[in-house]
Order: structure tokens, then C-alpha cells, then sequence
């Protein structure tokens, strides 16, 4: 007969309030709780050496016990950590149970920031991002790929002509609506240009995630993750997983209402002076047909900008 685990089953089995939804906010406590269920439910015994004997369990994933276990801390403390509870809790603590849990590094850096808050944060209101002049000139002189600035939650700060003619003109927009999370996910248009829009989505959440954080008593953050809650489906699954990672570059394959498909690498550059900002940009590999065809749409200009926004444009006037 199996011995029934210590944990308190039913209140694993519940999900806690989505942080963000309507009426509520961003709550770091109910962050660091749903972050440390999570990353042990994707864990099996034998992925971290400990006997599987086949029983059936109540839960997925490790127990509480089994990853006090693993951490070297008592069950009683873990658990107070995962519900939340956990106070003064130390850096050497701290990284027993990333190690336990597997953490990759972003996630140990998410893990920290939510458990050990730098300091008691006053809620006043967010302060306004500006891009220095000389990014702007940047922006600019860079006319040949796409590239831009991007800030705290995915907001989209400064942009040059080719980031226009690829993504489409995002100065016709409210600056509220600049916003790499709300375009992706309520707006049809980029949904049919990224040919990986779930990856993108994913990437997406990952970075709110991250941001939600450092930043957990921001209101417009809790505002965004609210709005996206309620209308997106797509985003109430993913932001559920609590997932974080860093995506410094890759390649992206988009398909553009103009030239068709683009296969440009990019590049996540964050400012040393304001590592709340990212100068990203997009190149092709020289010589493919991507390589042609942002020739292609830098020889059209103001054409190539209008013929990407107008899918959106259209989306608008419906």
C-alpha cells in the first residue's frame, strides 16, 4: 500500500490567480509559488537520480520532500518557499535549489530576483524610457537592415526605415499600442508574418515574464498582462508555464505581404548604460534571396513601408 506523501496535495492540484488578470496584480509572492511548482512538476526522479518505483502520483513531477532532498534544506522550509512564504532567505540557498531544480541560467537569475528583491520597492509610478539621441542617429545610419530599440515590457522605443518597411510602420500607431506583446498577440497581421509564430509568442511571454520579476509592482505591466489575459487564449496558456529564458540572437523566417519569405539572423544587444533597453537588429546571410530582397525593399522606401502595414491598416479599418 503507498504511503501517502507529507505535501498538502489538493493545494498543489489548484492553480493559483493568474498574476495580472483583472482585478488583481502582479504578485511576487504567487510569482515565486507558481515558479518553483512548476519547474519541479517538469522534473521526473530519474532525471535527477533518485529510484522511480513506479507508484502512481498524485502530482507531476518531484514532491516537495524528494527536493528539499536533493537542496539539503528541511521540507518545512521548502515548502514555505514554495508557497511563498519564505523570508530572509539566502544567495547559498538560493542556488542549492536552482541546482536541484535544474534551473538554466536565467532561470536561477528569475529565481533571485523574485525571492531576494534588491530592495523594498515604493510603488510610484514607471518611469518614461527615452533613447538617447545618439541610438536615434544610429538607428539611422544603420539604413540597410532592419533595427531597433526595445524596453521594458516589449515596448518598442525607437525603430529605423527598414525596420518599417519589414515590420511595418509602427509610427501610425498610438505609442501605447508599440508594444511588441500586444502586437503579436492581437494583431492578425504579425501572426501571419512570423512564419514560427508560437516561438515568437513564447519568446515574448518569457521576456514579460522576466520583466514581471525585476518588476513586479509596476501597474502597466500588470496592466498588459491583464488585457492579454483576457483576450488571448495564446497568452493565458503560455503565461501559465512561468517559463523564462534569454534569446540573445537567432533567425527568424518571416513571410513579408511584399518580397514573401525572409530568413534574417538576429542580434539582442542589450545597452551597458540602460540594460532596460536592447538594440536589436536583423541581417541576412549575404548573397541569399533574404540578402536580395531587403535590397529590394531598401531601393523601394516609403512603398516597401506602406505595402507592410497594409494588412494592419486593413485590420484597423474593420
Amino acid at each position: 500500500m503507498d504511503q501517502q506523501p507529507t505535501e498538502q496535495q489538493p493545494s498543489e492540484q489548484q492553480p493559483a490567480p493568474t498574476p495580472g488578470a483583472p482585478g488583481g496584480a502582479l504578485d511576487r509572492r504567487a510569482e515565486l509559488s507558481e515558479f518553483l511548482r512548476t519547474r519541479r512538476a517538469r522534473l521526473k526522479p530519474e532525471d535527477v537520480g533518485l529510484p522511480d518505483f513506479g507508484r502512481h502520483r498524485r502530482v507531476p513531477g518531484l514532491r516537495r520532500e524528494e527536493l528539499a532532498q536533493l537542496a539539503g534544506v528541511s521540507v518545512a522550509y521548502y515548502t514555505r518557499l514554495e508557497q511563498g512564504n519564505g523570508r530572509n532567505v539566502s544567495a547559498e540557498v538560493l542556488d542549492s535549489i536552482a541546482r536541484a531544480l535544474r534551473l538554466t541560467s536565467a532561470e536561477h537569475a528569475h529565481l533571485t530576483h523574485l525571492a531576494r528583491p534588491t530592495q523594498q520597492r515604493r510603488k510610484t509610478a514607471p518611469r518614461t524610457q527615452h533613447v538617447r539621441g545618439a541610438l536615434r542617429q544610429l538607428l539611422d545610419t544603420i539604413d540597410t537592415v532592419p533595427a531597433y530599440i526595445v524596453g521594458r515590457r516589449t515596448d518598442i522605443l525607437a525603430w529605423n526605415r527598414m525596420a518599417a518597411a519589414v515590420f511595418g510602420d509602427w509610427s501610425e500607431l498610438p505609442a501605447p499600442e508599440r508594444n511588441w506583446a500586444r502586437l503579436v498577440f492581437l494583431r492578425p497581421d504579425y501572426r501571419d508574418l512570423f512564419v514560427a509564430w508560437e516561438q515568437k509568442a513564447a519568446d515574448i511571454v518569457s521576456y514579460l515574464r522576466m520583466d514581471a520579476g525585476c518588476h513586479p509592482d509596476d501597474p502597466r505591466l500588470s496592466a498588459l498582462v491583464g488585457e492579454l489575459s483576457v483576450k488571448s487564449e495564446e497568452f493565458r496558456r503560455l503565461w501559465a508555464t512561468h517559463d523564462v529564458k534569454e534569446k540573445t540572437y537567432g533567425v527568424k523566417l518571416m513571410r513579408h505581404p511584399l518580397v514573401g519569405e525572409l530568413a534574417l539572423s538576429f542580434e539582442n544587444f542589450r545597452l551597458v548604460d540602460d540594460a532596460e533597453q536592447s538594440l536589436v537588429t536583423y541581417h541576412p546571410e549575404p548573397g541569399s534571396p533574404s540578402a536580395e530582397s531587403l535590397r529590394l525593399l531598401a531601393s523601394w522606401g516609403a512603398d516597401a513601408t506602406r505595402a507592410g502595414t497594409s494588412s494592419s491598416s486593413a485590420t484597423r479599418e474593420q
